[in-house]
């Protein structure tokens, strides 16, 4: 486990049918960075600088976590883990294997 992952993994919903991984800092930075400019509201800008607090070793990895658990709540896009292994799943039933893009741009 790299000192920067998440001690368990946050499932988002990105679009109807896309739920995303959020495991480390760096998903969790990426995905606040690709948030919408006009959405951008004081929960998104507390957990973005968490995120680049921990990155700093200004704060640890867990109070990121937190703060980005917190802004998923409050702008309704958290996913639930089960559900998303369901889909996962169904994904894998009907095509036999499962399509990952990843998010730093280095395959998992």
């Amino acid at each position: 486990m790299n000192a920067e992952d998440f001690s368990s993994p946050i499932f988002v919903r990105r679009a109807t049918y896309i739920v995303q991984e959020i495991a480390s800092l760096a998903d969790a930075i990426d995905f606040l960075n690709d948030w919408p400019e006009d959405q951008r509201d004081r929960l998104h800008q507390t957990a973005l600088r968490a995120c680049y607090d921990a990155c700093d070793g200004q704060k640890p990895v867990s109070a990121a976590r937190h703060a980005f658990l917190d802004f998923a709540k409050r702008a309704a896009f958290l996913e639930d883990p089960i559900s998303a292994m369901q889909v996962d799943r169904r994904l894998q039933d009907r095509a036999g294997l499962v399509f990952y893009t990843p998010v730093c741009g280095t395959a998992r």
